[in-house]
């Protein structure tokens, strides 16, 4: 063959460790959403929450917040995927400093039917998968869930486009209200970071 390649050598080995952070364009979202973390949101009620010493480290509530934002402004919601995409995603892994974190939740998988639920009064004993499984084997409990896949009004078609926000994943009249909320907060975020960029939020902090 006549013609010329480029060199390409997929075993050549790094003369120096790789720096995600080259690898991420300047005006990235991840970047907007690093600074906005770290810079400008309030985790004090967040930090509060951690009283129990015992045990393993947990990871920095930083780390988490950021996969979080990021992820529900990019329609990336669910753990496993989000925990996916901190292997071989550069934006997640930019944002988790290269830490991949087990976002293990405890939830039924997707292929996992709910347990037999027996009849009577709960146990207090009963974990927070027991207790759905009772509630879902109610009537009311299987009206409300099925409600969870009807689409919402064309003003949050964005929502629902952009972010995968058709149903939403947290299970409860609080869970489900909160999670809302963050899709409604990082669609805000997504808007301030089109028109204003790393830039603004820069000026906004300064």
């Amino acid at each position: 063959m006549d013609k010329t390649f480029r060199a390409f050598d997929p075993h050549q080995v790094l003369l120096l460790p790789p720096s995600l952070d080259e690898w991420l364009p300047e005006d990235h979202l991840a970047r907007f959403v690093a600074e906005l973390v770290d810079e400008v949101l309030d985790l004090g009620p967040v930090l509060a929450d951690y009283t129990e010493k015992r045990g393993y480290p947990p990871y920095d509530p930083r780390l988490m917040v950021r996969l979080l934002i990021y992820g529900y402004t990019t329609g990336i919601r669910s753990s496993r995927a989000i925990e996916r995409k901190c292997a071989d995603d550069v934006a997640f892994r930019f944002l988790a400093a290269d830490q991949a974190p087990d976002l293990a939740t405890g939830r039924l998988k997707h292929e996992e039917q709910v347990p037999p639920a027996p009849r009577g009064r709960i146990p207090k004993d009963a974990t927070l998968k027991e207790r759905m499984a009772r509630k879902l084997r109610t009537k009311p409990g299987k009206a409300a869930y099925s409600r969870r896949k009807a689409i919402v009004e064309p003003v949050f078609g964005q929502i629902m486009t952009c972010q995968n926000g058709r149903r939403l994943l947290m299970r409860g009249e609080n869970g489900a209200r909160g999670e809302w909320r963050l899709l409604a907060a990082c669609h805000n975020l997504s808007k301030i970071f089109r028109h204003a960029g790393t830039a603004g939020l820069t000026a906004l902090t300064g």
